[in-house]
């Protein structure tokens, strides 16, 4: 027998409860409207919404049907039949699902939803760099636009960054565009970095690096740490690898997001400090009731800020912003992003 949908003032309820203490109840009360008609219009078109680690709670936990990192996501969006695919996170993710699933119509619920570190790098650029570095492999991170995609070997996401380089037998790897997360795969897979258009030093096993930077986790810095640790001794940190590797070193763990939310669950400490787009803290707060997130972050990414549930209401009604990905680019990409759910 169906199950039918909740009733308005049983979505209003069920906020409530899950969203107690993380957001106002007033806020609840406005949003659950929302929410109500969001999952209305996804059953009656048979959508399926996926929505990353850094939307805000109300969304997160409430209309979302698959939550996660850039990888679990774009594994879901290659599997699934269901149509349209609402992607609640930034355009390049929403691209990936284009790429990986191209008989869907994905909606990206926002009319831009950028990414700074993906607009640091461009498919030109990658260009010049195998021209600079003829034969040398370039890995791209997932946080790039379809054609720098299309450009590259293989893609990564942070969580298995370390892994896709290890594959690759070769002293010299391109790796784009976040220099920050160069460096710390170059700690942990014992290379060393050198900037993009230097010489390669004989013998040595290098990642080449690119000067892009994510504008949120640049922001964190060592002294941030320190300052935690005065105020709350007792409380672990955790650092996402797109911080600078002083923070990373300085912190207590560090990985991807989804990598941050299985620590938390698992761990024994009672207190943790998140050093990533601070609505993720909000998300793990509603869910793990028993673990406090200190609320020192306050920086949250501009660009995952403008999906909002009114959007996605009216992605839902208009079918807008409808993403599209040139075949020629798609198949070139898909390539490289294949090697990376391979890998996991």
């Amino acid at each position: 027998m169906a199950i039918d949908a909740p009733t308005l003032e049983q979505t209003r309820r069920q906020m409530e409860k899950r969203l107690d203490r993380i957001i106002p109840t007033a806020e609840i009360r406005w949003k659950a409207e929302l929410v109500y008609e969001i999952n209305r219009l996804k059953k009656e078109r048979g959508a399926i919404i996926l929505g990353h680690n850094y939307m805000e709670p109300a969304l997160y936990h409430t209309v979302a049907d698959v939550v996660g990192d850039s990888l679990e996501l774009s594994r879901k969006a290659a599997e699934t039949e269901a149509d349209p695919i609402i992607f609640c996170g930034v355009r390049f993710m929403a691209e990936t699902a284009k790429i990986l699933n191209p008989s869907k119509t994905v909606l990206l619920p926002a009319r831009e939803a950028g990414c700074s570190l993906a607009a640091s790098i461009t498919a030109a650029d990658v260009r010049g760099l195998r021209e600079r570095y003829p034969g040398v492999p370039v890995v791209a991170y997932v946080n790039t636009y379809a054609d720098v995609k299309a450009e590259v070997d293989m893609c990564c996401t942070s969580g298995n960054a370390a892994q896709m380089v290890r594959t690759l037998e070769s002293d010299a790897i391109i790796f784009i565009p976040d220099e920050y997360l160069t460096k710390n795969v170059a700690a942990e897979t014992g290379r060393t970095v050198i900037e993009a258009g230097s010489d390669i030093p004989p013998g040595e096993s290098v990642l080449i690096s690119w000067p892009g930077r994510c504008e949120v986790h640049e922001q964190f810095t060592p002294d941030d740490v320190y300052r935690v640790r005065e105020q709350f001794s007792d409380a672990v940190v955790l650092a996402h690898p797109e911080c600078r590797p002083e923070v990373v070193d300085a912190a207590d763990f560090a990985g991807s997001t989804s990598r941050m939310i299985s620590f938390v669950r698992s761990s024994k400490s009672r207190r943790f400090v998140l050093f990533t787009e601070c609505s993720m803290g909000d998300n793990i707060a509603a869910e793990v009731r028993d673990k406090e997130m200190v609320g020192l972050c306050s920086i949250r990414c501009p660009h995952m800020n403008q999906i909002t549930l009114e959007d996605i209401v009216r992605a839902l009604r208009q079918n807008v912003t409808v993403i599209e990905v040139p075949e020629d680019i798609r198949e070139r990409a898909k390539q490289a992003l294949d090697r990376m759910i391979a890998i996991g």
